[in-house]
């Protein structure tokens, strides 16, 4: 008896071990209060700049921070809200400055950071939805153009978080494109970048993750061809 027992308790405590070290390899940890370095440096920055209800806002993280919207686009009322490495709760912490400006419209691109830090894809998507709901309440008038996440490259090997999660960004498109409505246009920038693998263009990035010039002259390309500028 006391035998069978002993053996029962093994068993048991083999079963609890298993079990625990399961959850754990699912459990992936991720954190909603991470900010760059300069975020609030540049936070302060954007709020001492003019605002006018004709500007045309580019709300993101370094992909929009890496180039000068006015010269790009010939726009004198382009302005650059790009912070590098930030990721949704920033931009949503930072969101009632661009909201109090009344701008006539806002161009967001942002969430491939939270992917890399394994934010879950539901939260992400929660944070979009957010920012719209919050510029429609906040800034009436706001045209909202949302875009979809641009595509990575791994052959270059150097931003490793970002790579092989492929699967994320595109459910992430897909979701976003479902957010079209009456004062939101959604900017399908993914399929503007992807080579034949579904890979970042190589000839567009320098890293499988930022744009070089050439990268910013297609989205420039892209956007004059919408009329989404007028």
């Amino acid at each position: 008896m006391k035998a069978i027992s002993f053996k029962l308790l093994i068993f048991l405590a083999t079963l609890t071990f298993c079990f625990s070290a399961d959850v754990k390899s699912q459990t992936v940890k991720w954190d909603s209060t991470y900010r760059p370095g300069k975020y609030v440096e540049l936070v302060s920055k954007f709020k001492a700049e003019p605002k006018s209800k004709k500007d045309y806002i580019f709300l993101g993280n370094s992909i929009t921070a890496g180039t000068d919207w006015v010269k790009l686009l010939n726009l004198p009322q382009a302005k650059n809200r790009g912070i590098s490495g930030d990721i949704t709760f920033g931009v949503l912490e930072r969101l009632q400055e661009v909201i109090d400006g009344k701008p006539a419209k806002v161009f967001i691109l942002i969430g491939i950071n939270d992917v890399s830090r394994n934010i879950p894809d539901s939260v992400i998507l929660k944070n979009y939805k957010l920012m719209i709901s919050r510029i429609r309440k906040g800034s009436k008038k706001t045209q909202i153009y949302f875009n979809t996440l641009l595509p990575v490259n791994s052959a270059f090997d150097k931003f490793k978080n970002h790579y092989g999660k492929d699967e994320h960004i595109l459910w992430l498109n897909t979701e976003i494109k479902k957010l079209a409505a009456k004062n939101v246009t959604v900017i399908d920038l993914y399929s503007q970048f992807t080579d034949k693998d579904k890979h970042l263009r190589a000839e567009l990035t320098k890293d499988g993750l930022h744009l070089i010039p050439e990268g910013y002259r297609v989205w420039a390309d892209f956007l004059n061809s919408t009329g989404y500028l007028k």
